[in-house]
Formats: structure tokens, C-alpha cells, sequence
């Protein structure tokens, strides 16, 4: 019996109903007894004396089940009551210690924005990307290269680990009665930022071998290493920029999340941060506003993105 959607304390009230009524039914019957004992009818007065007792005595246990279970549940629900209290709070100080770590590993993604960025957005070669990230070649290739050597020693992608909101969540009741949508994005998201920073790391190691221990400029003189070096860019600039599509996205929505106080709960997803967007940028300004209009401490939610100073 669902006691949370009231059809328990129906059946509570329904118990208590049916025995004040039985005991009303042995008030009457025993005006009836009475009026035997007035006639002298001694047969009928000891069955009605008998049906007397039997309502009474039904109509009090049926009653004291109803109270009993009333007073339970009422305890029960008090105590969840608490529980969920308890629970909530800790889930919005683990939230709010998940946004604190997580922003500034989230601003280490400058490092990469200013590679991927490079001659306006990126935008994934698959999807027509022509910016210089895409482009270069030759002399310009070679600083890439070098550029992102630099970038790997700088950006600990290991650290992205931080954006991991599930393991606060899927152990409290809010794992039930978050949106499914909002839940799904959530771990799709930390999915995706698990497999950007797990090929990256293979993506920098494939590019070292290609490079074959030569100076840049050496092993791009080689067509056959060029055309590898050149893949091996591209690799990194595609699962860098997932990761921060990702993770800006991730931090975004936690910190939306966490504006809105206890209400957070069963909020209907935000469509402007939950877009799927063609790149990272289209994503950034379709978000915008919502994020500048959600607080977290003394800045707004879009200012933890630590992106935008190049194109706005």
C-alpha cells in the first residue's frame, strides 16, 4: 500500500470509519436489548446481547488498528521527512563542492580554446570546420604541434574526473525524482568527458610516435609523416573540443542546478544548456543568457565557463 500517494491513510480512515459505525450499530442493538429486557424476552435479548458484543468489540479493534497504523505512518513519514532533509543537504553541499573543484579545472580549457579557436570557432572537419585548427599546414602545422605539446604538459585531463555528479546523486533519493531526461544528459555527459580525456591521452602518445623522436619541422618534411602528424592533430583537436563541450555543458547545468536552491528536485530540464548544439560555440551562445541569469555565490554561472574573451 502507496502511502505516500494517500491510498494508505484511505484505508486508515476507511478501518476508522467502519468501526465507529459498528460501534454505533452495538449502541443500537443494545437499545434493543434493553427493550427486550423490558418485554422479558430472554431468547432474543442473549442473541442481541450477543451481537452487541460482537460489533463493540469489532468496532474497537478496527478502530485501534486505524489509530495504530496512523500513529505509525505518521512517524514514518516524519522521519523520511527528516531523512530527505538530511539527504538533501548534503547533496547540495556535495553539489556545491563538485562546482567549487570543478571551475578550475574547467578554466585549464583556455589552453585549448586558444588552438581550437584559432581564425573564428571550431567546427568538427566532418561538419565543414575551415577554421586554422582544421587548416594548417606546413610552417603553421608545426606550431600546432608544438603548441600542443605544450598544452598537454599544461592541462591535467586526469582532473576532469572532478565532473563526476552521478556518484553524488545515484546513492539519495534525488537519483528518483530528478527529470529522467536531466538524469540521462547527466551521465552521458560524464560519459563522454571519461572517453575525451581517456583518448586524449592516446591521441598525445600516437602523436609522439608519429613524430618519431624527430625535431617538428624534420618529420613534417616527410610526406608519409606529415599526413600522420596532420591526422593525429585533428584526433586531438576533435576529442579536445568534446571535452569541452562537455564539461562546459556539465559545470553550466550543475551550477544552474544549484542556483535554484532545494528546488532543484524534479525541475524540467533547461533546454538552452541540454541542447545538443553543432559546436561548441553555438552551444555557448544559445546558454548564455540562462547561465548569466543563474547565480552561484557571488558570480553568475556563465562566468565559471571561463570562455568567450576572444569572441565577445
Amino acid at each position: 500500500m502507496d502511502f505516500g500517494t494517500g491510498q494508505g491513510y484511505l484505508l486508515i480512515g476507511g478501518l476508522i470509519l467502519v468501526g465507529a459505525g459498528l460501534l454505533i450499530l452495538s449502541l443500537i442493538v443494545n437499545l434493543r436489548v434493553a427493550h427486550s429486557v423490558r418485554d422479558d424476552v430472554r431468547h432474543r435479548e442473549k442473541l442481541l446481547e450477543y451481537y452487541r458484543n460482537i460489533f463493540s468489540q469489532l468496532g474497537v479493534i478496527l478502530i485501534g488498528i486505524g489509530v495504530s497504523l496512523f500513529i505509525f505512518f505518521f512517524q514514518q513519514n516524519y522521519q523520511d521527512q527528516k531523512r530527505r532533509e538530511t539527504e538533501l543537504q548534503q547533496v547540495m553541499a556535495k553539489l556545491a563542492a563538485r562546482i567549487a573543484r570543478g571551475t578550475p579545472v574547467v578554466a585549464s580549457l583556455g589552453e585549448f580554446d586558444e588552438l581550437l579557436d584559432q581564425g573564428g570557432p571550431y567546427v568538427s572537419p566532418d561538419l565543414g570546420g575551415t577554421n586554422a585548427a582544421v587548416s594548417a599546414q606546413g610552417t603553421e602545422l608545426g606550431k600546432q604541434v608544438a603548441e600542443i605539446l605544450l598544452v598537454e604538459r599544461d592541462v591535467d585531463v586526469q582532473a576532469f574526473e572532478i565532473l563526476n555528479l552521478s556518484r553524488d546523486f545515484e546513492t539519495s533519493f534525488v537519483v528518483n525524482e530528478l527529470d529522467p531526461t536531466l538524469w540521462f544528459n547527466i551521465v552521458r555527459d560524464e560519459n563522454e568527458i571519461k572517453y575525451a580525456t581517456t583518448q586524449l591521452a592516446l591521441d598525445y602518445k600516437d602523436l609522439l610516435d608519429a613524430i618519431g623522436g624527430e625535431p617538428v619541422e624534420v618529420a613534417l618534411a616527410s610526406p608519409e609523416k606529415g599526413s600522420k602528424i596532420k591526422q593525429e592533430v585533428l584526433d586531438i583537436f576533435y576529442d579536445a573540443d568534446l571535452l569541452r563541450q562537455r564539461s562546459r555543458k556539465f559545470l553550466g547545468r550543475a551550477c544552474w542546478l544549484f542556483s535554484k536552491g532545494r528546488g532543484f528536485v524534479g525541475l524540467a530540464p533547461a533546454d538552452a544548456i541540454e541542447a545538443d548544439a553543432r559546436s561548441h560555440q553555438e552551444w555557448i551562445d544559445g546558454s548564455k543568457s540562462v547561465l548569466m541569469q543563474s547565480k552561484s555565490g557571488s558570480g553568475d554561472c556563465f562566468k565559471l565557463l571561463h570562455y568567450g574573451q576572444a569572441f565577445n
